[in-house]
């Protein structure tokens, strides 16, 4: 099996409300539009990856389900996500494991990880000195 490609797709339940958050909030950039009405999309890149917001769903998200974006500074983060009033869970944060993370919501309840890694932090290592 050969994997190509990859994106995380959200069932939001309100589709304009999310499309404003993630665009117009976070900031993603949109790499395509499709569909109208019920059927109507959109697709974010997200760094190395793609979001993809379509259909409706009446359901919230599982709360088992995250949603983990890499962030410069997490410390800015949220203080941009709070000035856009964006409900935050725990605020920035350095975890035993060494990242700096912050909890914050989307409109849908679902749990964004905006993480930091620290300049001395292992995953910055280049590992085939090891």
């Amino acid at each position: 099996m050969e994997i190509l490609s990859s994106r995380f797709m959200l069932h939001p339940r309100d589709y304009d409300r999310s499309v404003s958050f993630y665009r117009d909030v976070l900031g993603l950039h949109p790499m395509r539009e499709f569909g109208a009405g019920a059927t109507r999309g959109i697709v974010f890149f997200v760094g190395g990856g793609f979001l993809e917001l379509t259909d409706r769903q009446d359901q919230p998200p599982a709360p088992s389900t995250e949603l983990w974006l890499q962030v410069r500074d997490a410390e800015e983060a949220e203080r941009e996500l709070r000035a856009a009033g964006v409900p935050i869970i725990e605020s920035a944060v350095e975890k035993p494991w060494g990242l700096i993370e912050l909890r914050a919501a989307d409109p849908d309840g679902l749990t964004l990880i905006f993480v930091e890694v620290p300049a001395e932090h292992p995953l910055r290592r280049d590992h085939r000195s090891m």
